[in-house]
C-alpha cells in the first residue's frame, strides 16, 4: 500500500500556542502512533509534550516533565503516553537498555524527543514535529508525515485557530 508524505508549517507566538498546538494534535492521536520531535535545546518540545499529553487526557494533577534521567515517563490518559528524551543518549545501542520496541511497538502514543538520535526505527505511523526557534516567544512548527493524518492534523489545527 502507497501511503503519501505531506508536510504542514505553523508558527507558535507564545508557550501558550505551543501548549494549544500540542493538545491539538494529541487530541488527534490514534494508539500506535509515533511523534517523533527534533529541535535545539529550547526550541519547545517538551512544552509540546506537555500539550499532547492534556490532549490526549492526561490529568492536570501530573507535571508533564522531560524524562532525562529515567529516559521514560509514562502517563495515562485516552490511550498510554511514553515520554522518551534521548538527549543523554550517545549511541543507539543504548536504546536496548530502555526495551524500546515496547514502547514503539506498544498500546499507546509515543512521543520521543531528540529523535534524530534513533531515526531508523520508526514506522509509518510516525508523525515528524520539527520545532525552530525564531525568537524568544516564537517557534517554526514543522509537521510532516502520511498525507492523511497530516489533513486531520490541519483541519483540527484550523478549527483551534492555527492557519500557519
Amino acid at each position: 500500500m502507497c501511503h503519501l508524505s505531506g508536510h504542514r508549517e505553523i508558527i507558535s507566538g507564545s508557550i501558550n500556542d505551543t501548549l494549544l498546538i500540542g493538545k491539538i494534535i494529541g487530541g488527534n492521536l490514534m494508539s500506535g502512533e509515533i511523534v517523533a520531535l527534533t529541535g535545539e535545546l529550547g526550541a519547545g518540545k517538551t512544552t509540546l509534550t506537555q500539550g499532547i499529553a492534556r490532549g490526549l487526557g492526561v490529568s492536570e494533577q501530573y507535571q508533564i516533565t522531560s524524562p532525562t534521567f529515567t529516559l521514560v515517563n509514562e502517563y495515562f490518559g485516552k490511550y498510554r503516553l511514553y515520554h522518551i528524551d534521548l538527549y543523554r543518549l550517545t549511541e543507539f545501542q543504548d536504546m536496548g537498555d530502555i526495551c524500546y520496541e515496547e514502547y514503539l511497538d506498544g498500546i499507546g502514543v509515543c512521543v520521543i524527543e531528540w529523535a534524530e538520535k534513533i531515526d531508523r526505527v520508526y514506522s509509518d505511523a510516525t508523525i515528524f514535529i520539527s520545532l525552530t526557534y525564531i525568537d524568544d516567544n516564537s517557534r517554526k512548527i514543522s509537521i510532516s508525515g502520511k498525507a492523511e493524518r497530516l489533513i486531520q492534523f490541519s483541519n483540527a489545527l484550523k478549527c483551534g485557530g492555527f492557519n500557519g
